[in-house]
């Protein structure tokens, strides 16, 4: 270990037991430790345990890589609660170990950050970061842009938090972006749709004839990322069985395809995301807390809209001329009395239902000034609460109710069968077809 951390640039004394440590640390300007758990007779990793809590009492500042046996992962993941910055299992990996030192050294340089720092103006983050279409500049979402940027340059695992809608994925492409690794691959999977079944070989590939339909090799989504980022959104909806299959590739970067035997190294960054309240289902059994402490070195919690809701108006803005890009209307326009409807609003479903509601606006005006009357009714159409109006079950068949919905747009939007169909997501001739259909006459709805 000494010879591999000389090669990096690293200066290293070694101390022979805990009076030794103790010593040195007490002496010497030290910026990391790396501790083995087991050091003496003892195999249980509690005298690892008194010496990590003996180092965080002298100094707290100090992080402290912890190194042990695959075994006692457990106790590993008890010395990242009391404060370790990271966990190795043996024998390690010299790459991976360089990594996991360089990465405890950049975090504890952002740890050690004033309190009272100044907080980076937009434009500050803007000139040292590429944060795209990440937008606002509310006091919280520039505080979750400058820990983003600071923490992009590392190789820490991030876990983003946050509920849906607020940019989770967003946020993960630009820290990708901002980093080392920019000119690698960025590689998203949604683990909330992989079933434990089909987990091995979506992540780690499958060999011909691994099963029945496995006619040709597969490349799994870690082979794939590899030298860049994978991320890995909807963690917290992740199978049990495939949470420790997950845990071994994170621990030394290392898996096997599977039907295969060989073992394949891969080098990548660790950005999950999840709108579970993770610390209380690893704490309540529900989610493992080893994975739980390896996905997490740093949290990344991202604010609701309704807790920004300065950043209102510049997001519609930026939905409208997008959406006008897109819809060849490069003259739509957000009027100024549109916004007051949005600032009543809750937004349960954040940026994404700000989005869509500005796009299903768009869509239902047929100018190109979007009013206070446009967004009304395109966040009534869009409202949650609608369905609490539907029939109760059996008082109406499919055909009567779609017939019924077809009227209510026709007479709602004037009998102008444009903008019914547009409201109702259909086309034209579509409408037109079930208006043949229902024997509907539009002049008479």
């Amino acid at each position: 270990m000494r010879l591999a951390l000389r090669r990096d640039g690293f200066a290293s004394a070694t101390a022979c037991g805990v009076d030794e440590a103790l010593a040195s640390i007490r002496s010497r300007p030290f910026d990391l430790v790396v501790q083995d758990m087991n050091f003496s007779r003892d195999t249980t990793g509690r005298e690892g345990l008194a010496l990590l809590a003996e180092l965080r009492r002298v100094r707290p500042d100090l992080p402290v890589i912890l190194i042990t046996a695959w075994g006692s992962i457990g106790l590993a993941v008890e010395g990242m609660k009391a404060g370790a910055a990271d966990f190795i299992t043996k024998p390690w990996d010299n790459d991976h170990l360089l990594r996991s030192v360089r990465t405890a050294l950049s975090l504890a340089r952002e740890r050690s950050r004033p309190l009272d720092a100044p907080q980076p103006t937009r434009r500050a983050l803007d000139e040292r970061y590429d944060f795209g279409e990440l937008i606002g500049c509310a006091a919280p979402f520039l505080a979750a842009l400058g820990l983003a940027g600071r923490v992009a340059s590392t190789d820490a695992s991030v876990l983003i938090v946050g509920e849906s809608g607020t940019g989770k994925e967003l946020f993960a492409e630009a820290m990708h972006r901002n980093s080392p690794r920019a000119g690698k691959p960025f590689v998203k999977v949604n683990l909330g749709g992989i079933s434990s079944t089909l987990f091995e070989s979506e992540m780690f590939g499958h060999v011909r004839g691994a099963f029945t339909d496995a006619t040709a090799d597969r490349t799994g989504r870690f082979e794939r990322a590899d030298g860049g980022t994978i991320f890995l959104d909807e963690i917290g909806e992740l199978e049990p069985a495939s949470q420790v299959k997950l845990l071994r590739v994170l621990q030394d970067r290392t898996f096997e395809a599977l039907g295969s035997s060989r073992v394949r190294r891969v080098d990548v960054r660790v950005i999950s995301a999840t709108n579970r309240d993770l610390d209380r289902a690893a704490r309540e059994g529900a989610f493992r807390e080893d994975l739980y402490y390896r996905l997490n070195l740093i949290s990344l919690r991202l604010p609701a809209l309704r807790d920004r809701p300065d950043d209102l108006p510049l997001l519609a803005r930026h939905f409208v001329e997008r959406i006008g890009r897109a819809y060849g209307r490069p003259g739509l326009l957000l009027e100024e009395d549109a916004l007051a409807p949005l600032g009543r609003r809750d937004w349960p479903g954040n940026v994404r239902e700000l989005k869509q509601t500005i796009e299903r606006a768009a869509l239902l005006t047929d100018g190109d000034r979007l009013r206070a009357a446009d967004l009304e009714v395109a966040l009534a159409l869009g409202s949650r609460e609608q369905v609490t109006a539907l029939p109760a079950p059996g008082a109406m068949t499919l055909d009567e109710l779609e017939r019924a919905m077809i009227v209510q747009c026709l007479r709602h939007y004037g009998r102008n069968v444009t903008r019914a169909a547009d409201a109702l997501g259909l086309s034209r001739a579509a409408l037109y077809r079930r208006l043949q259909k229902y024997a509907i006459d539009p002049e008479q709805s």
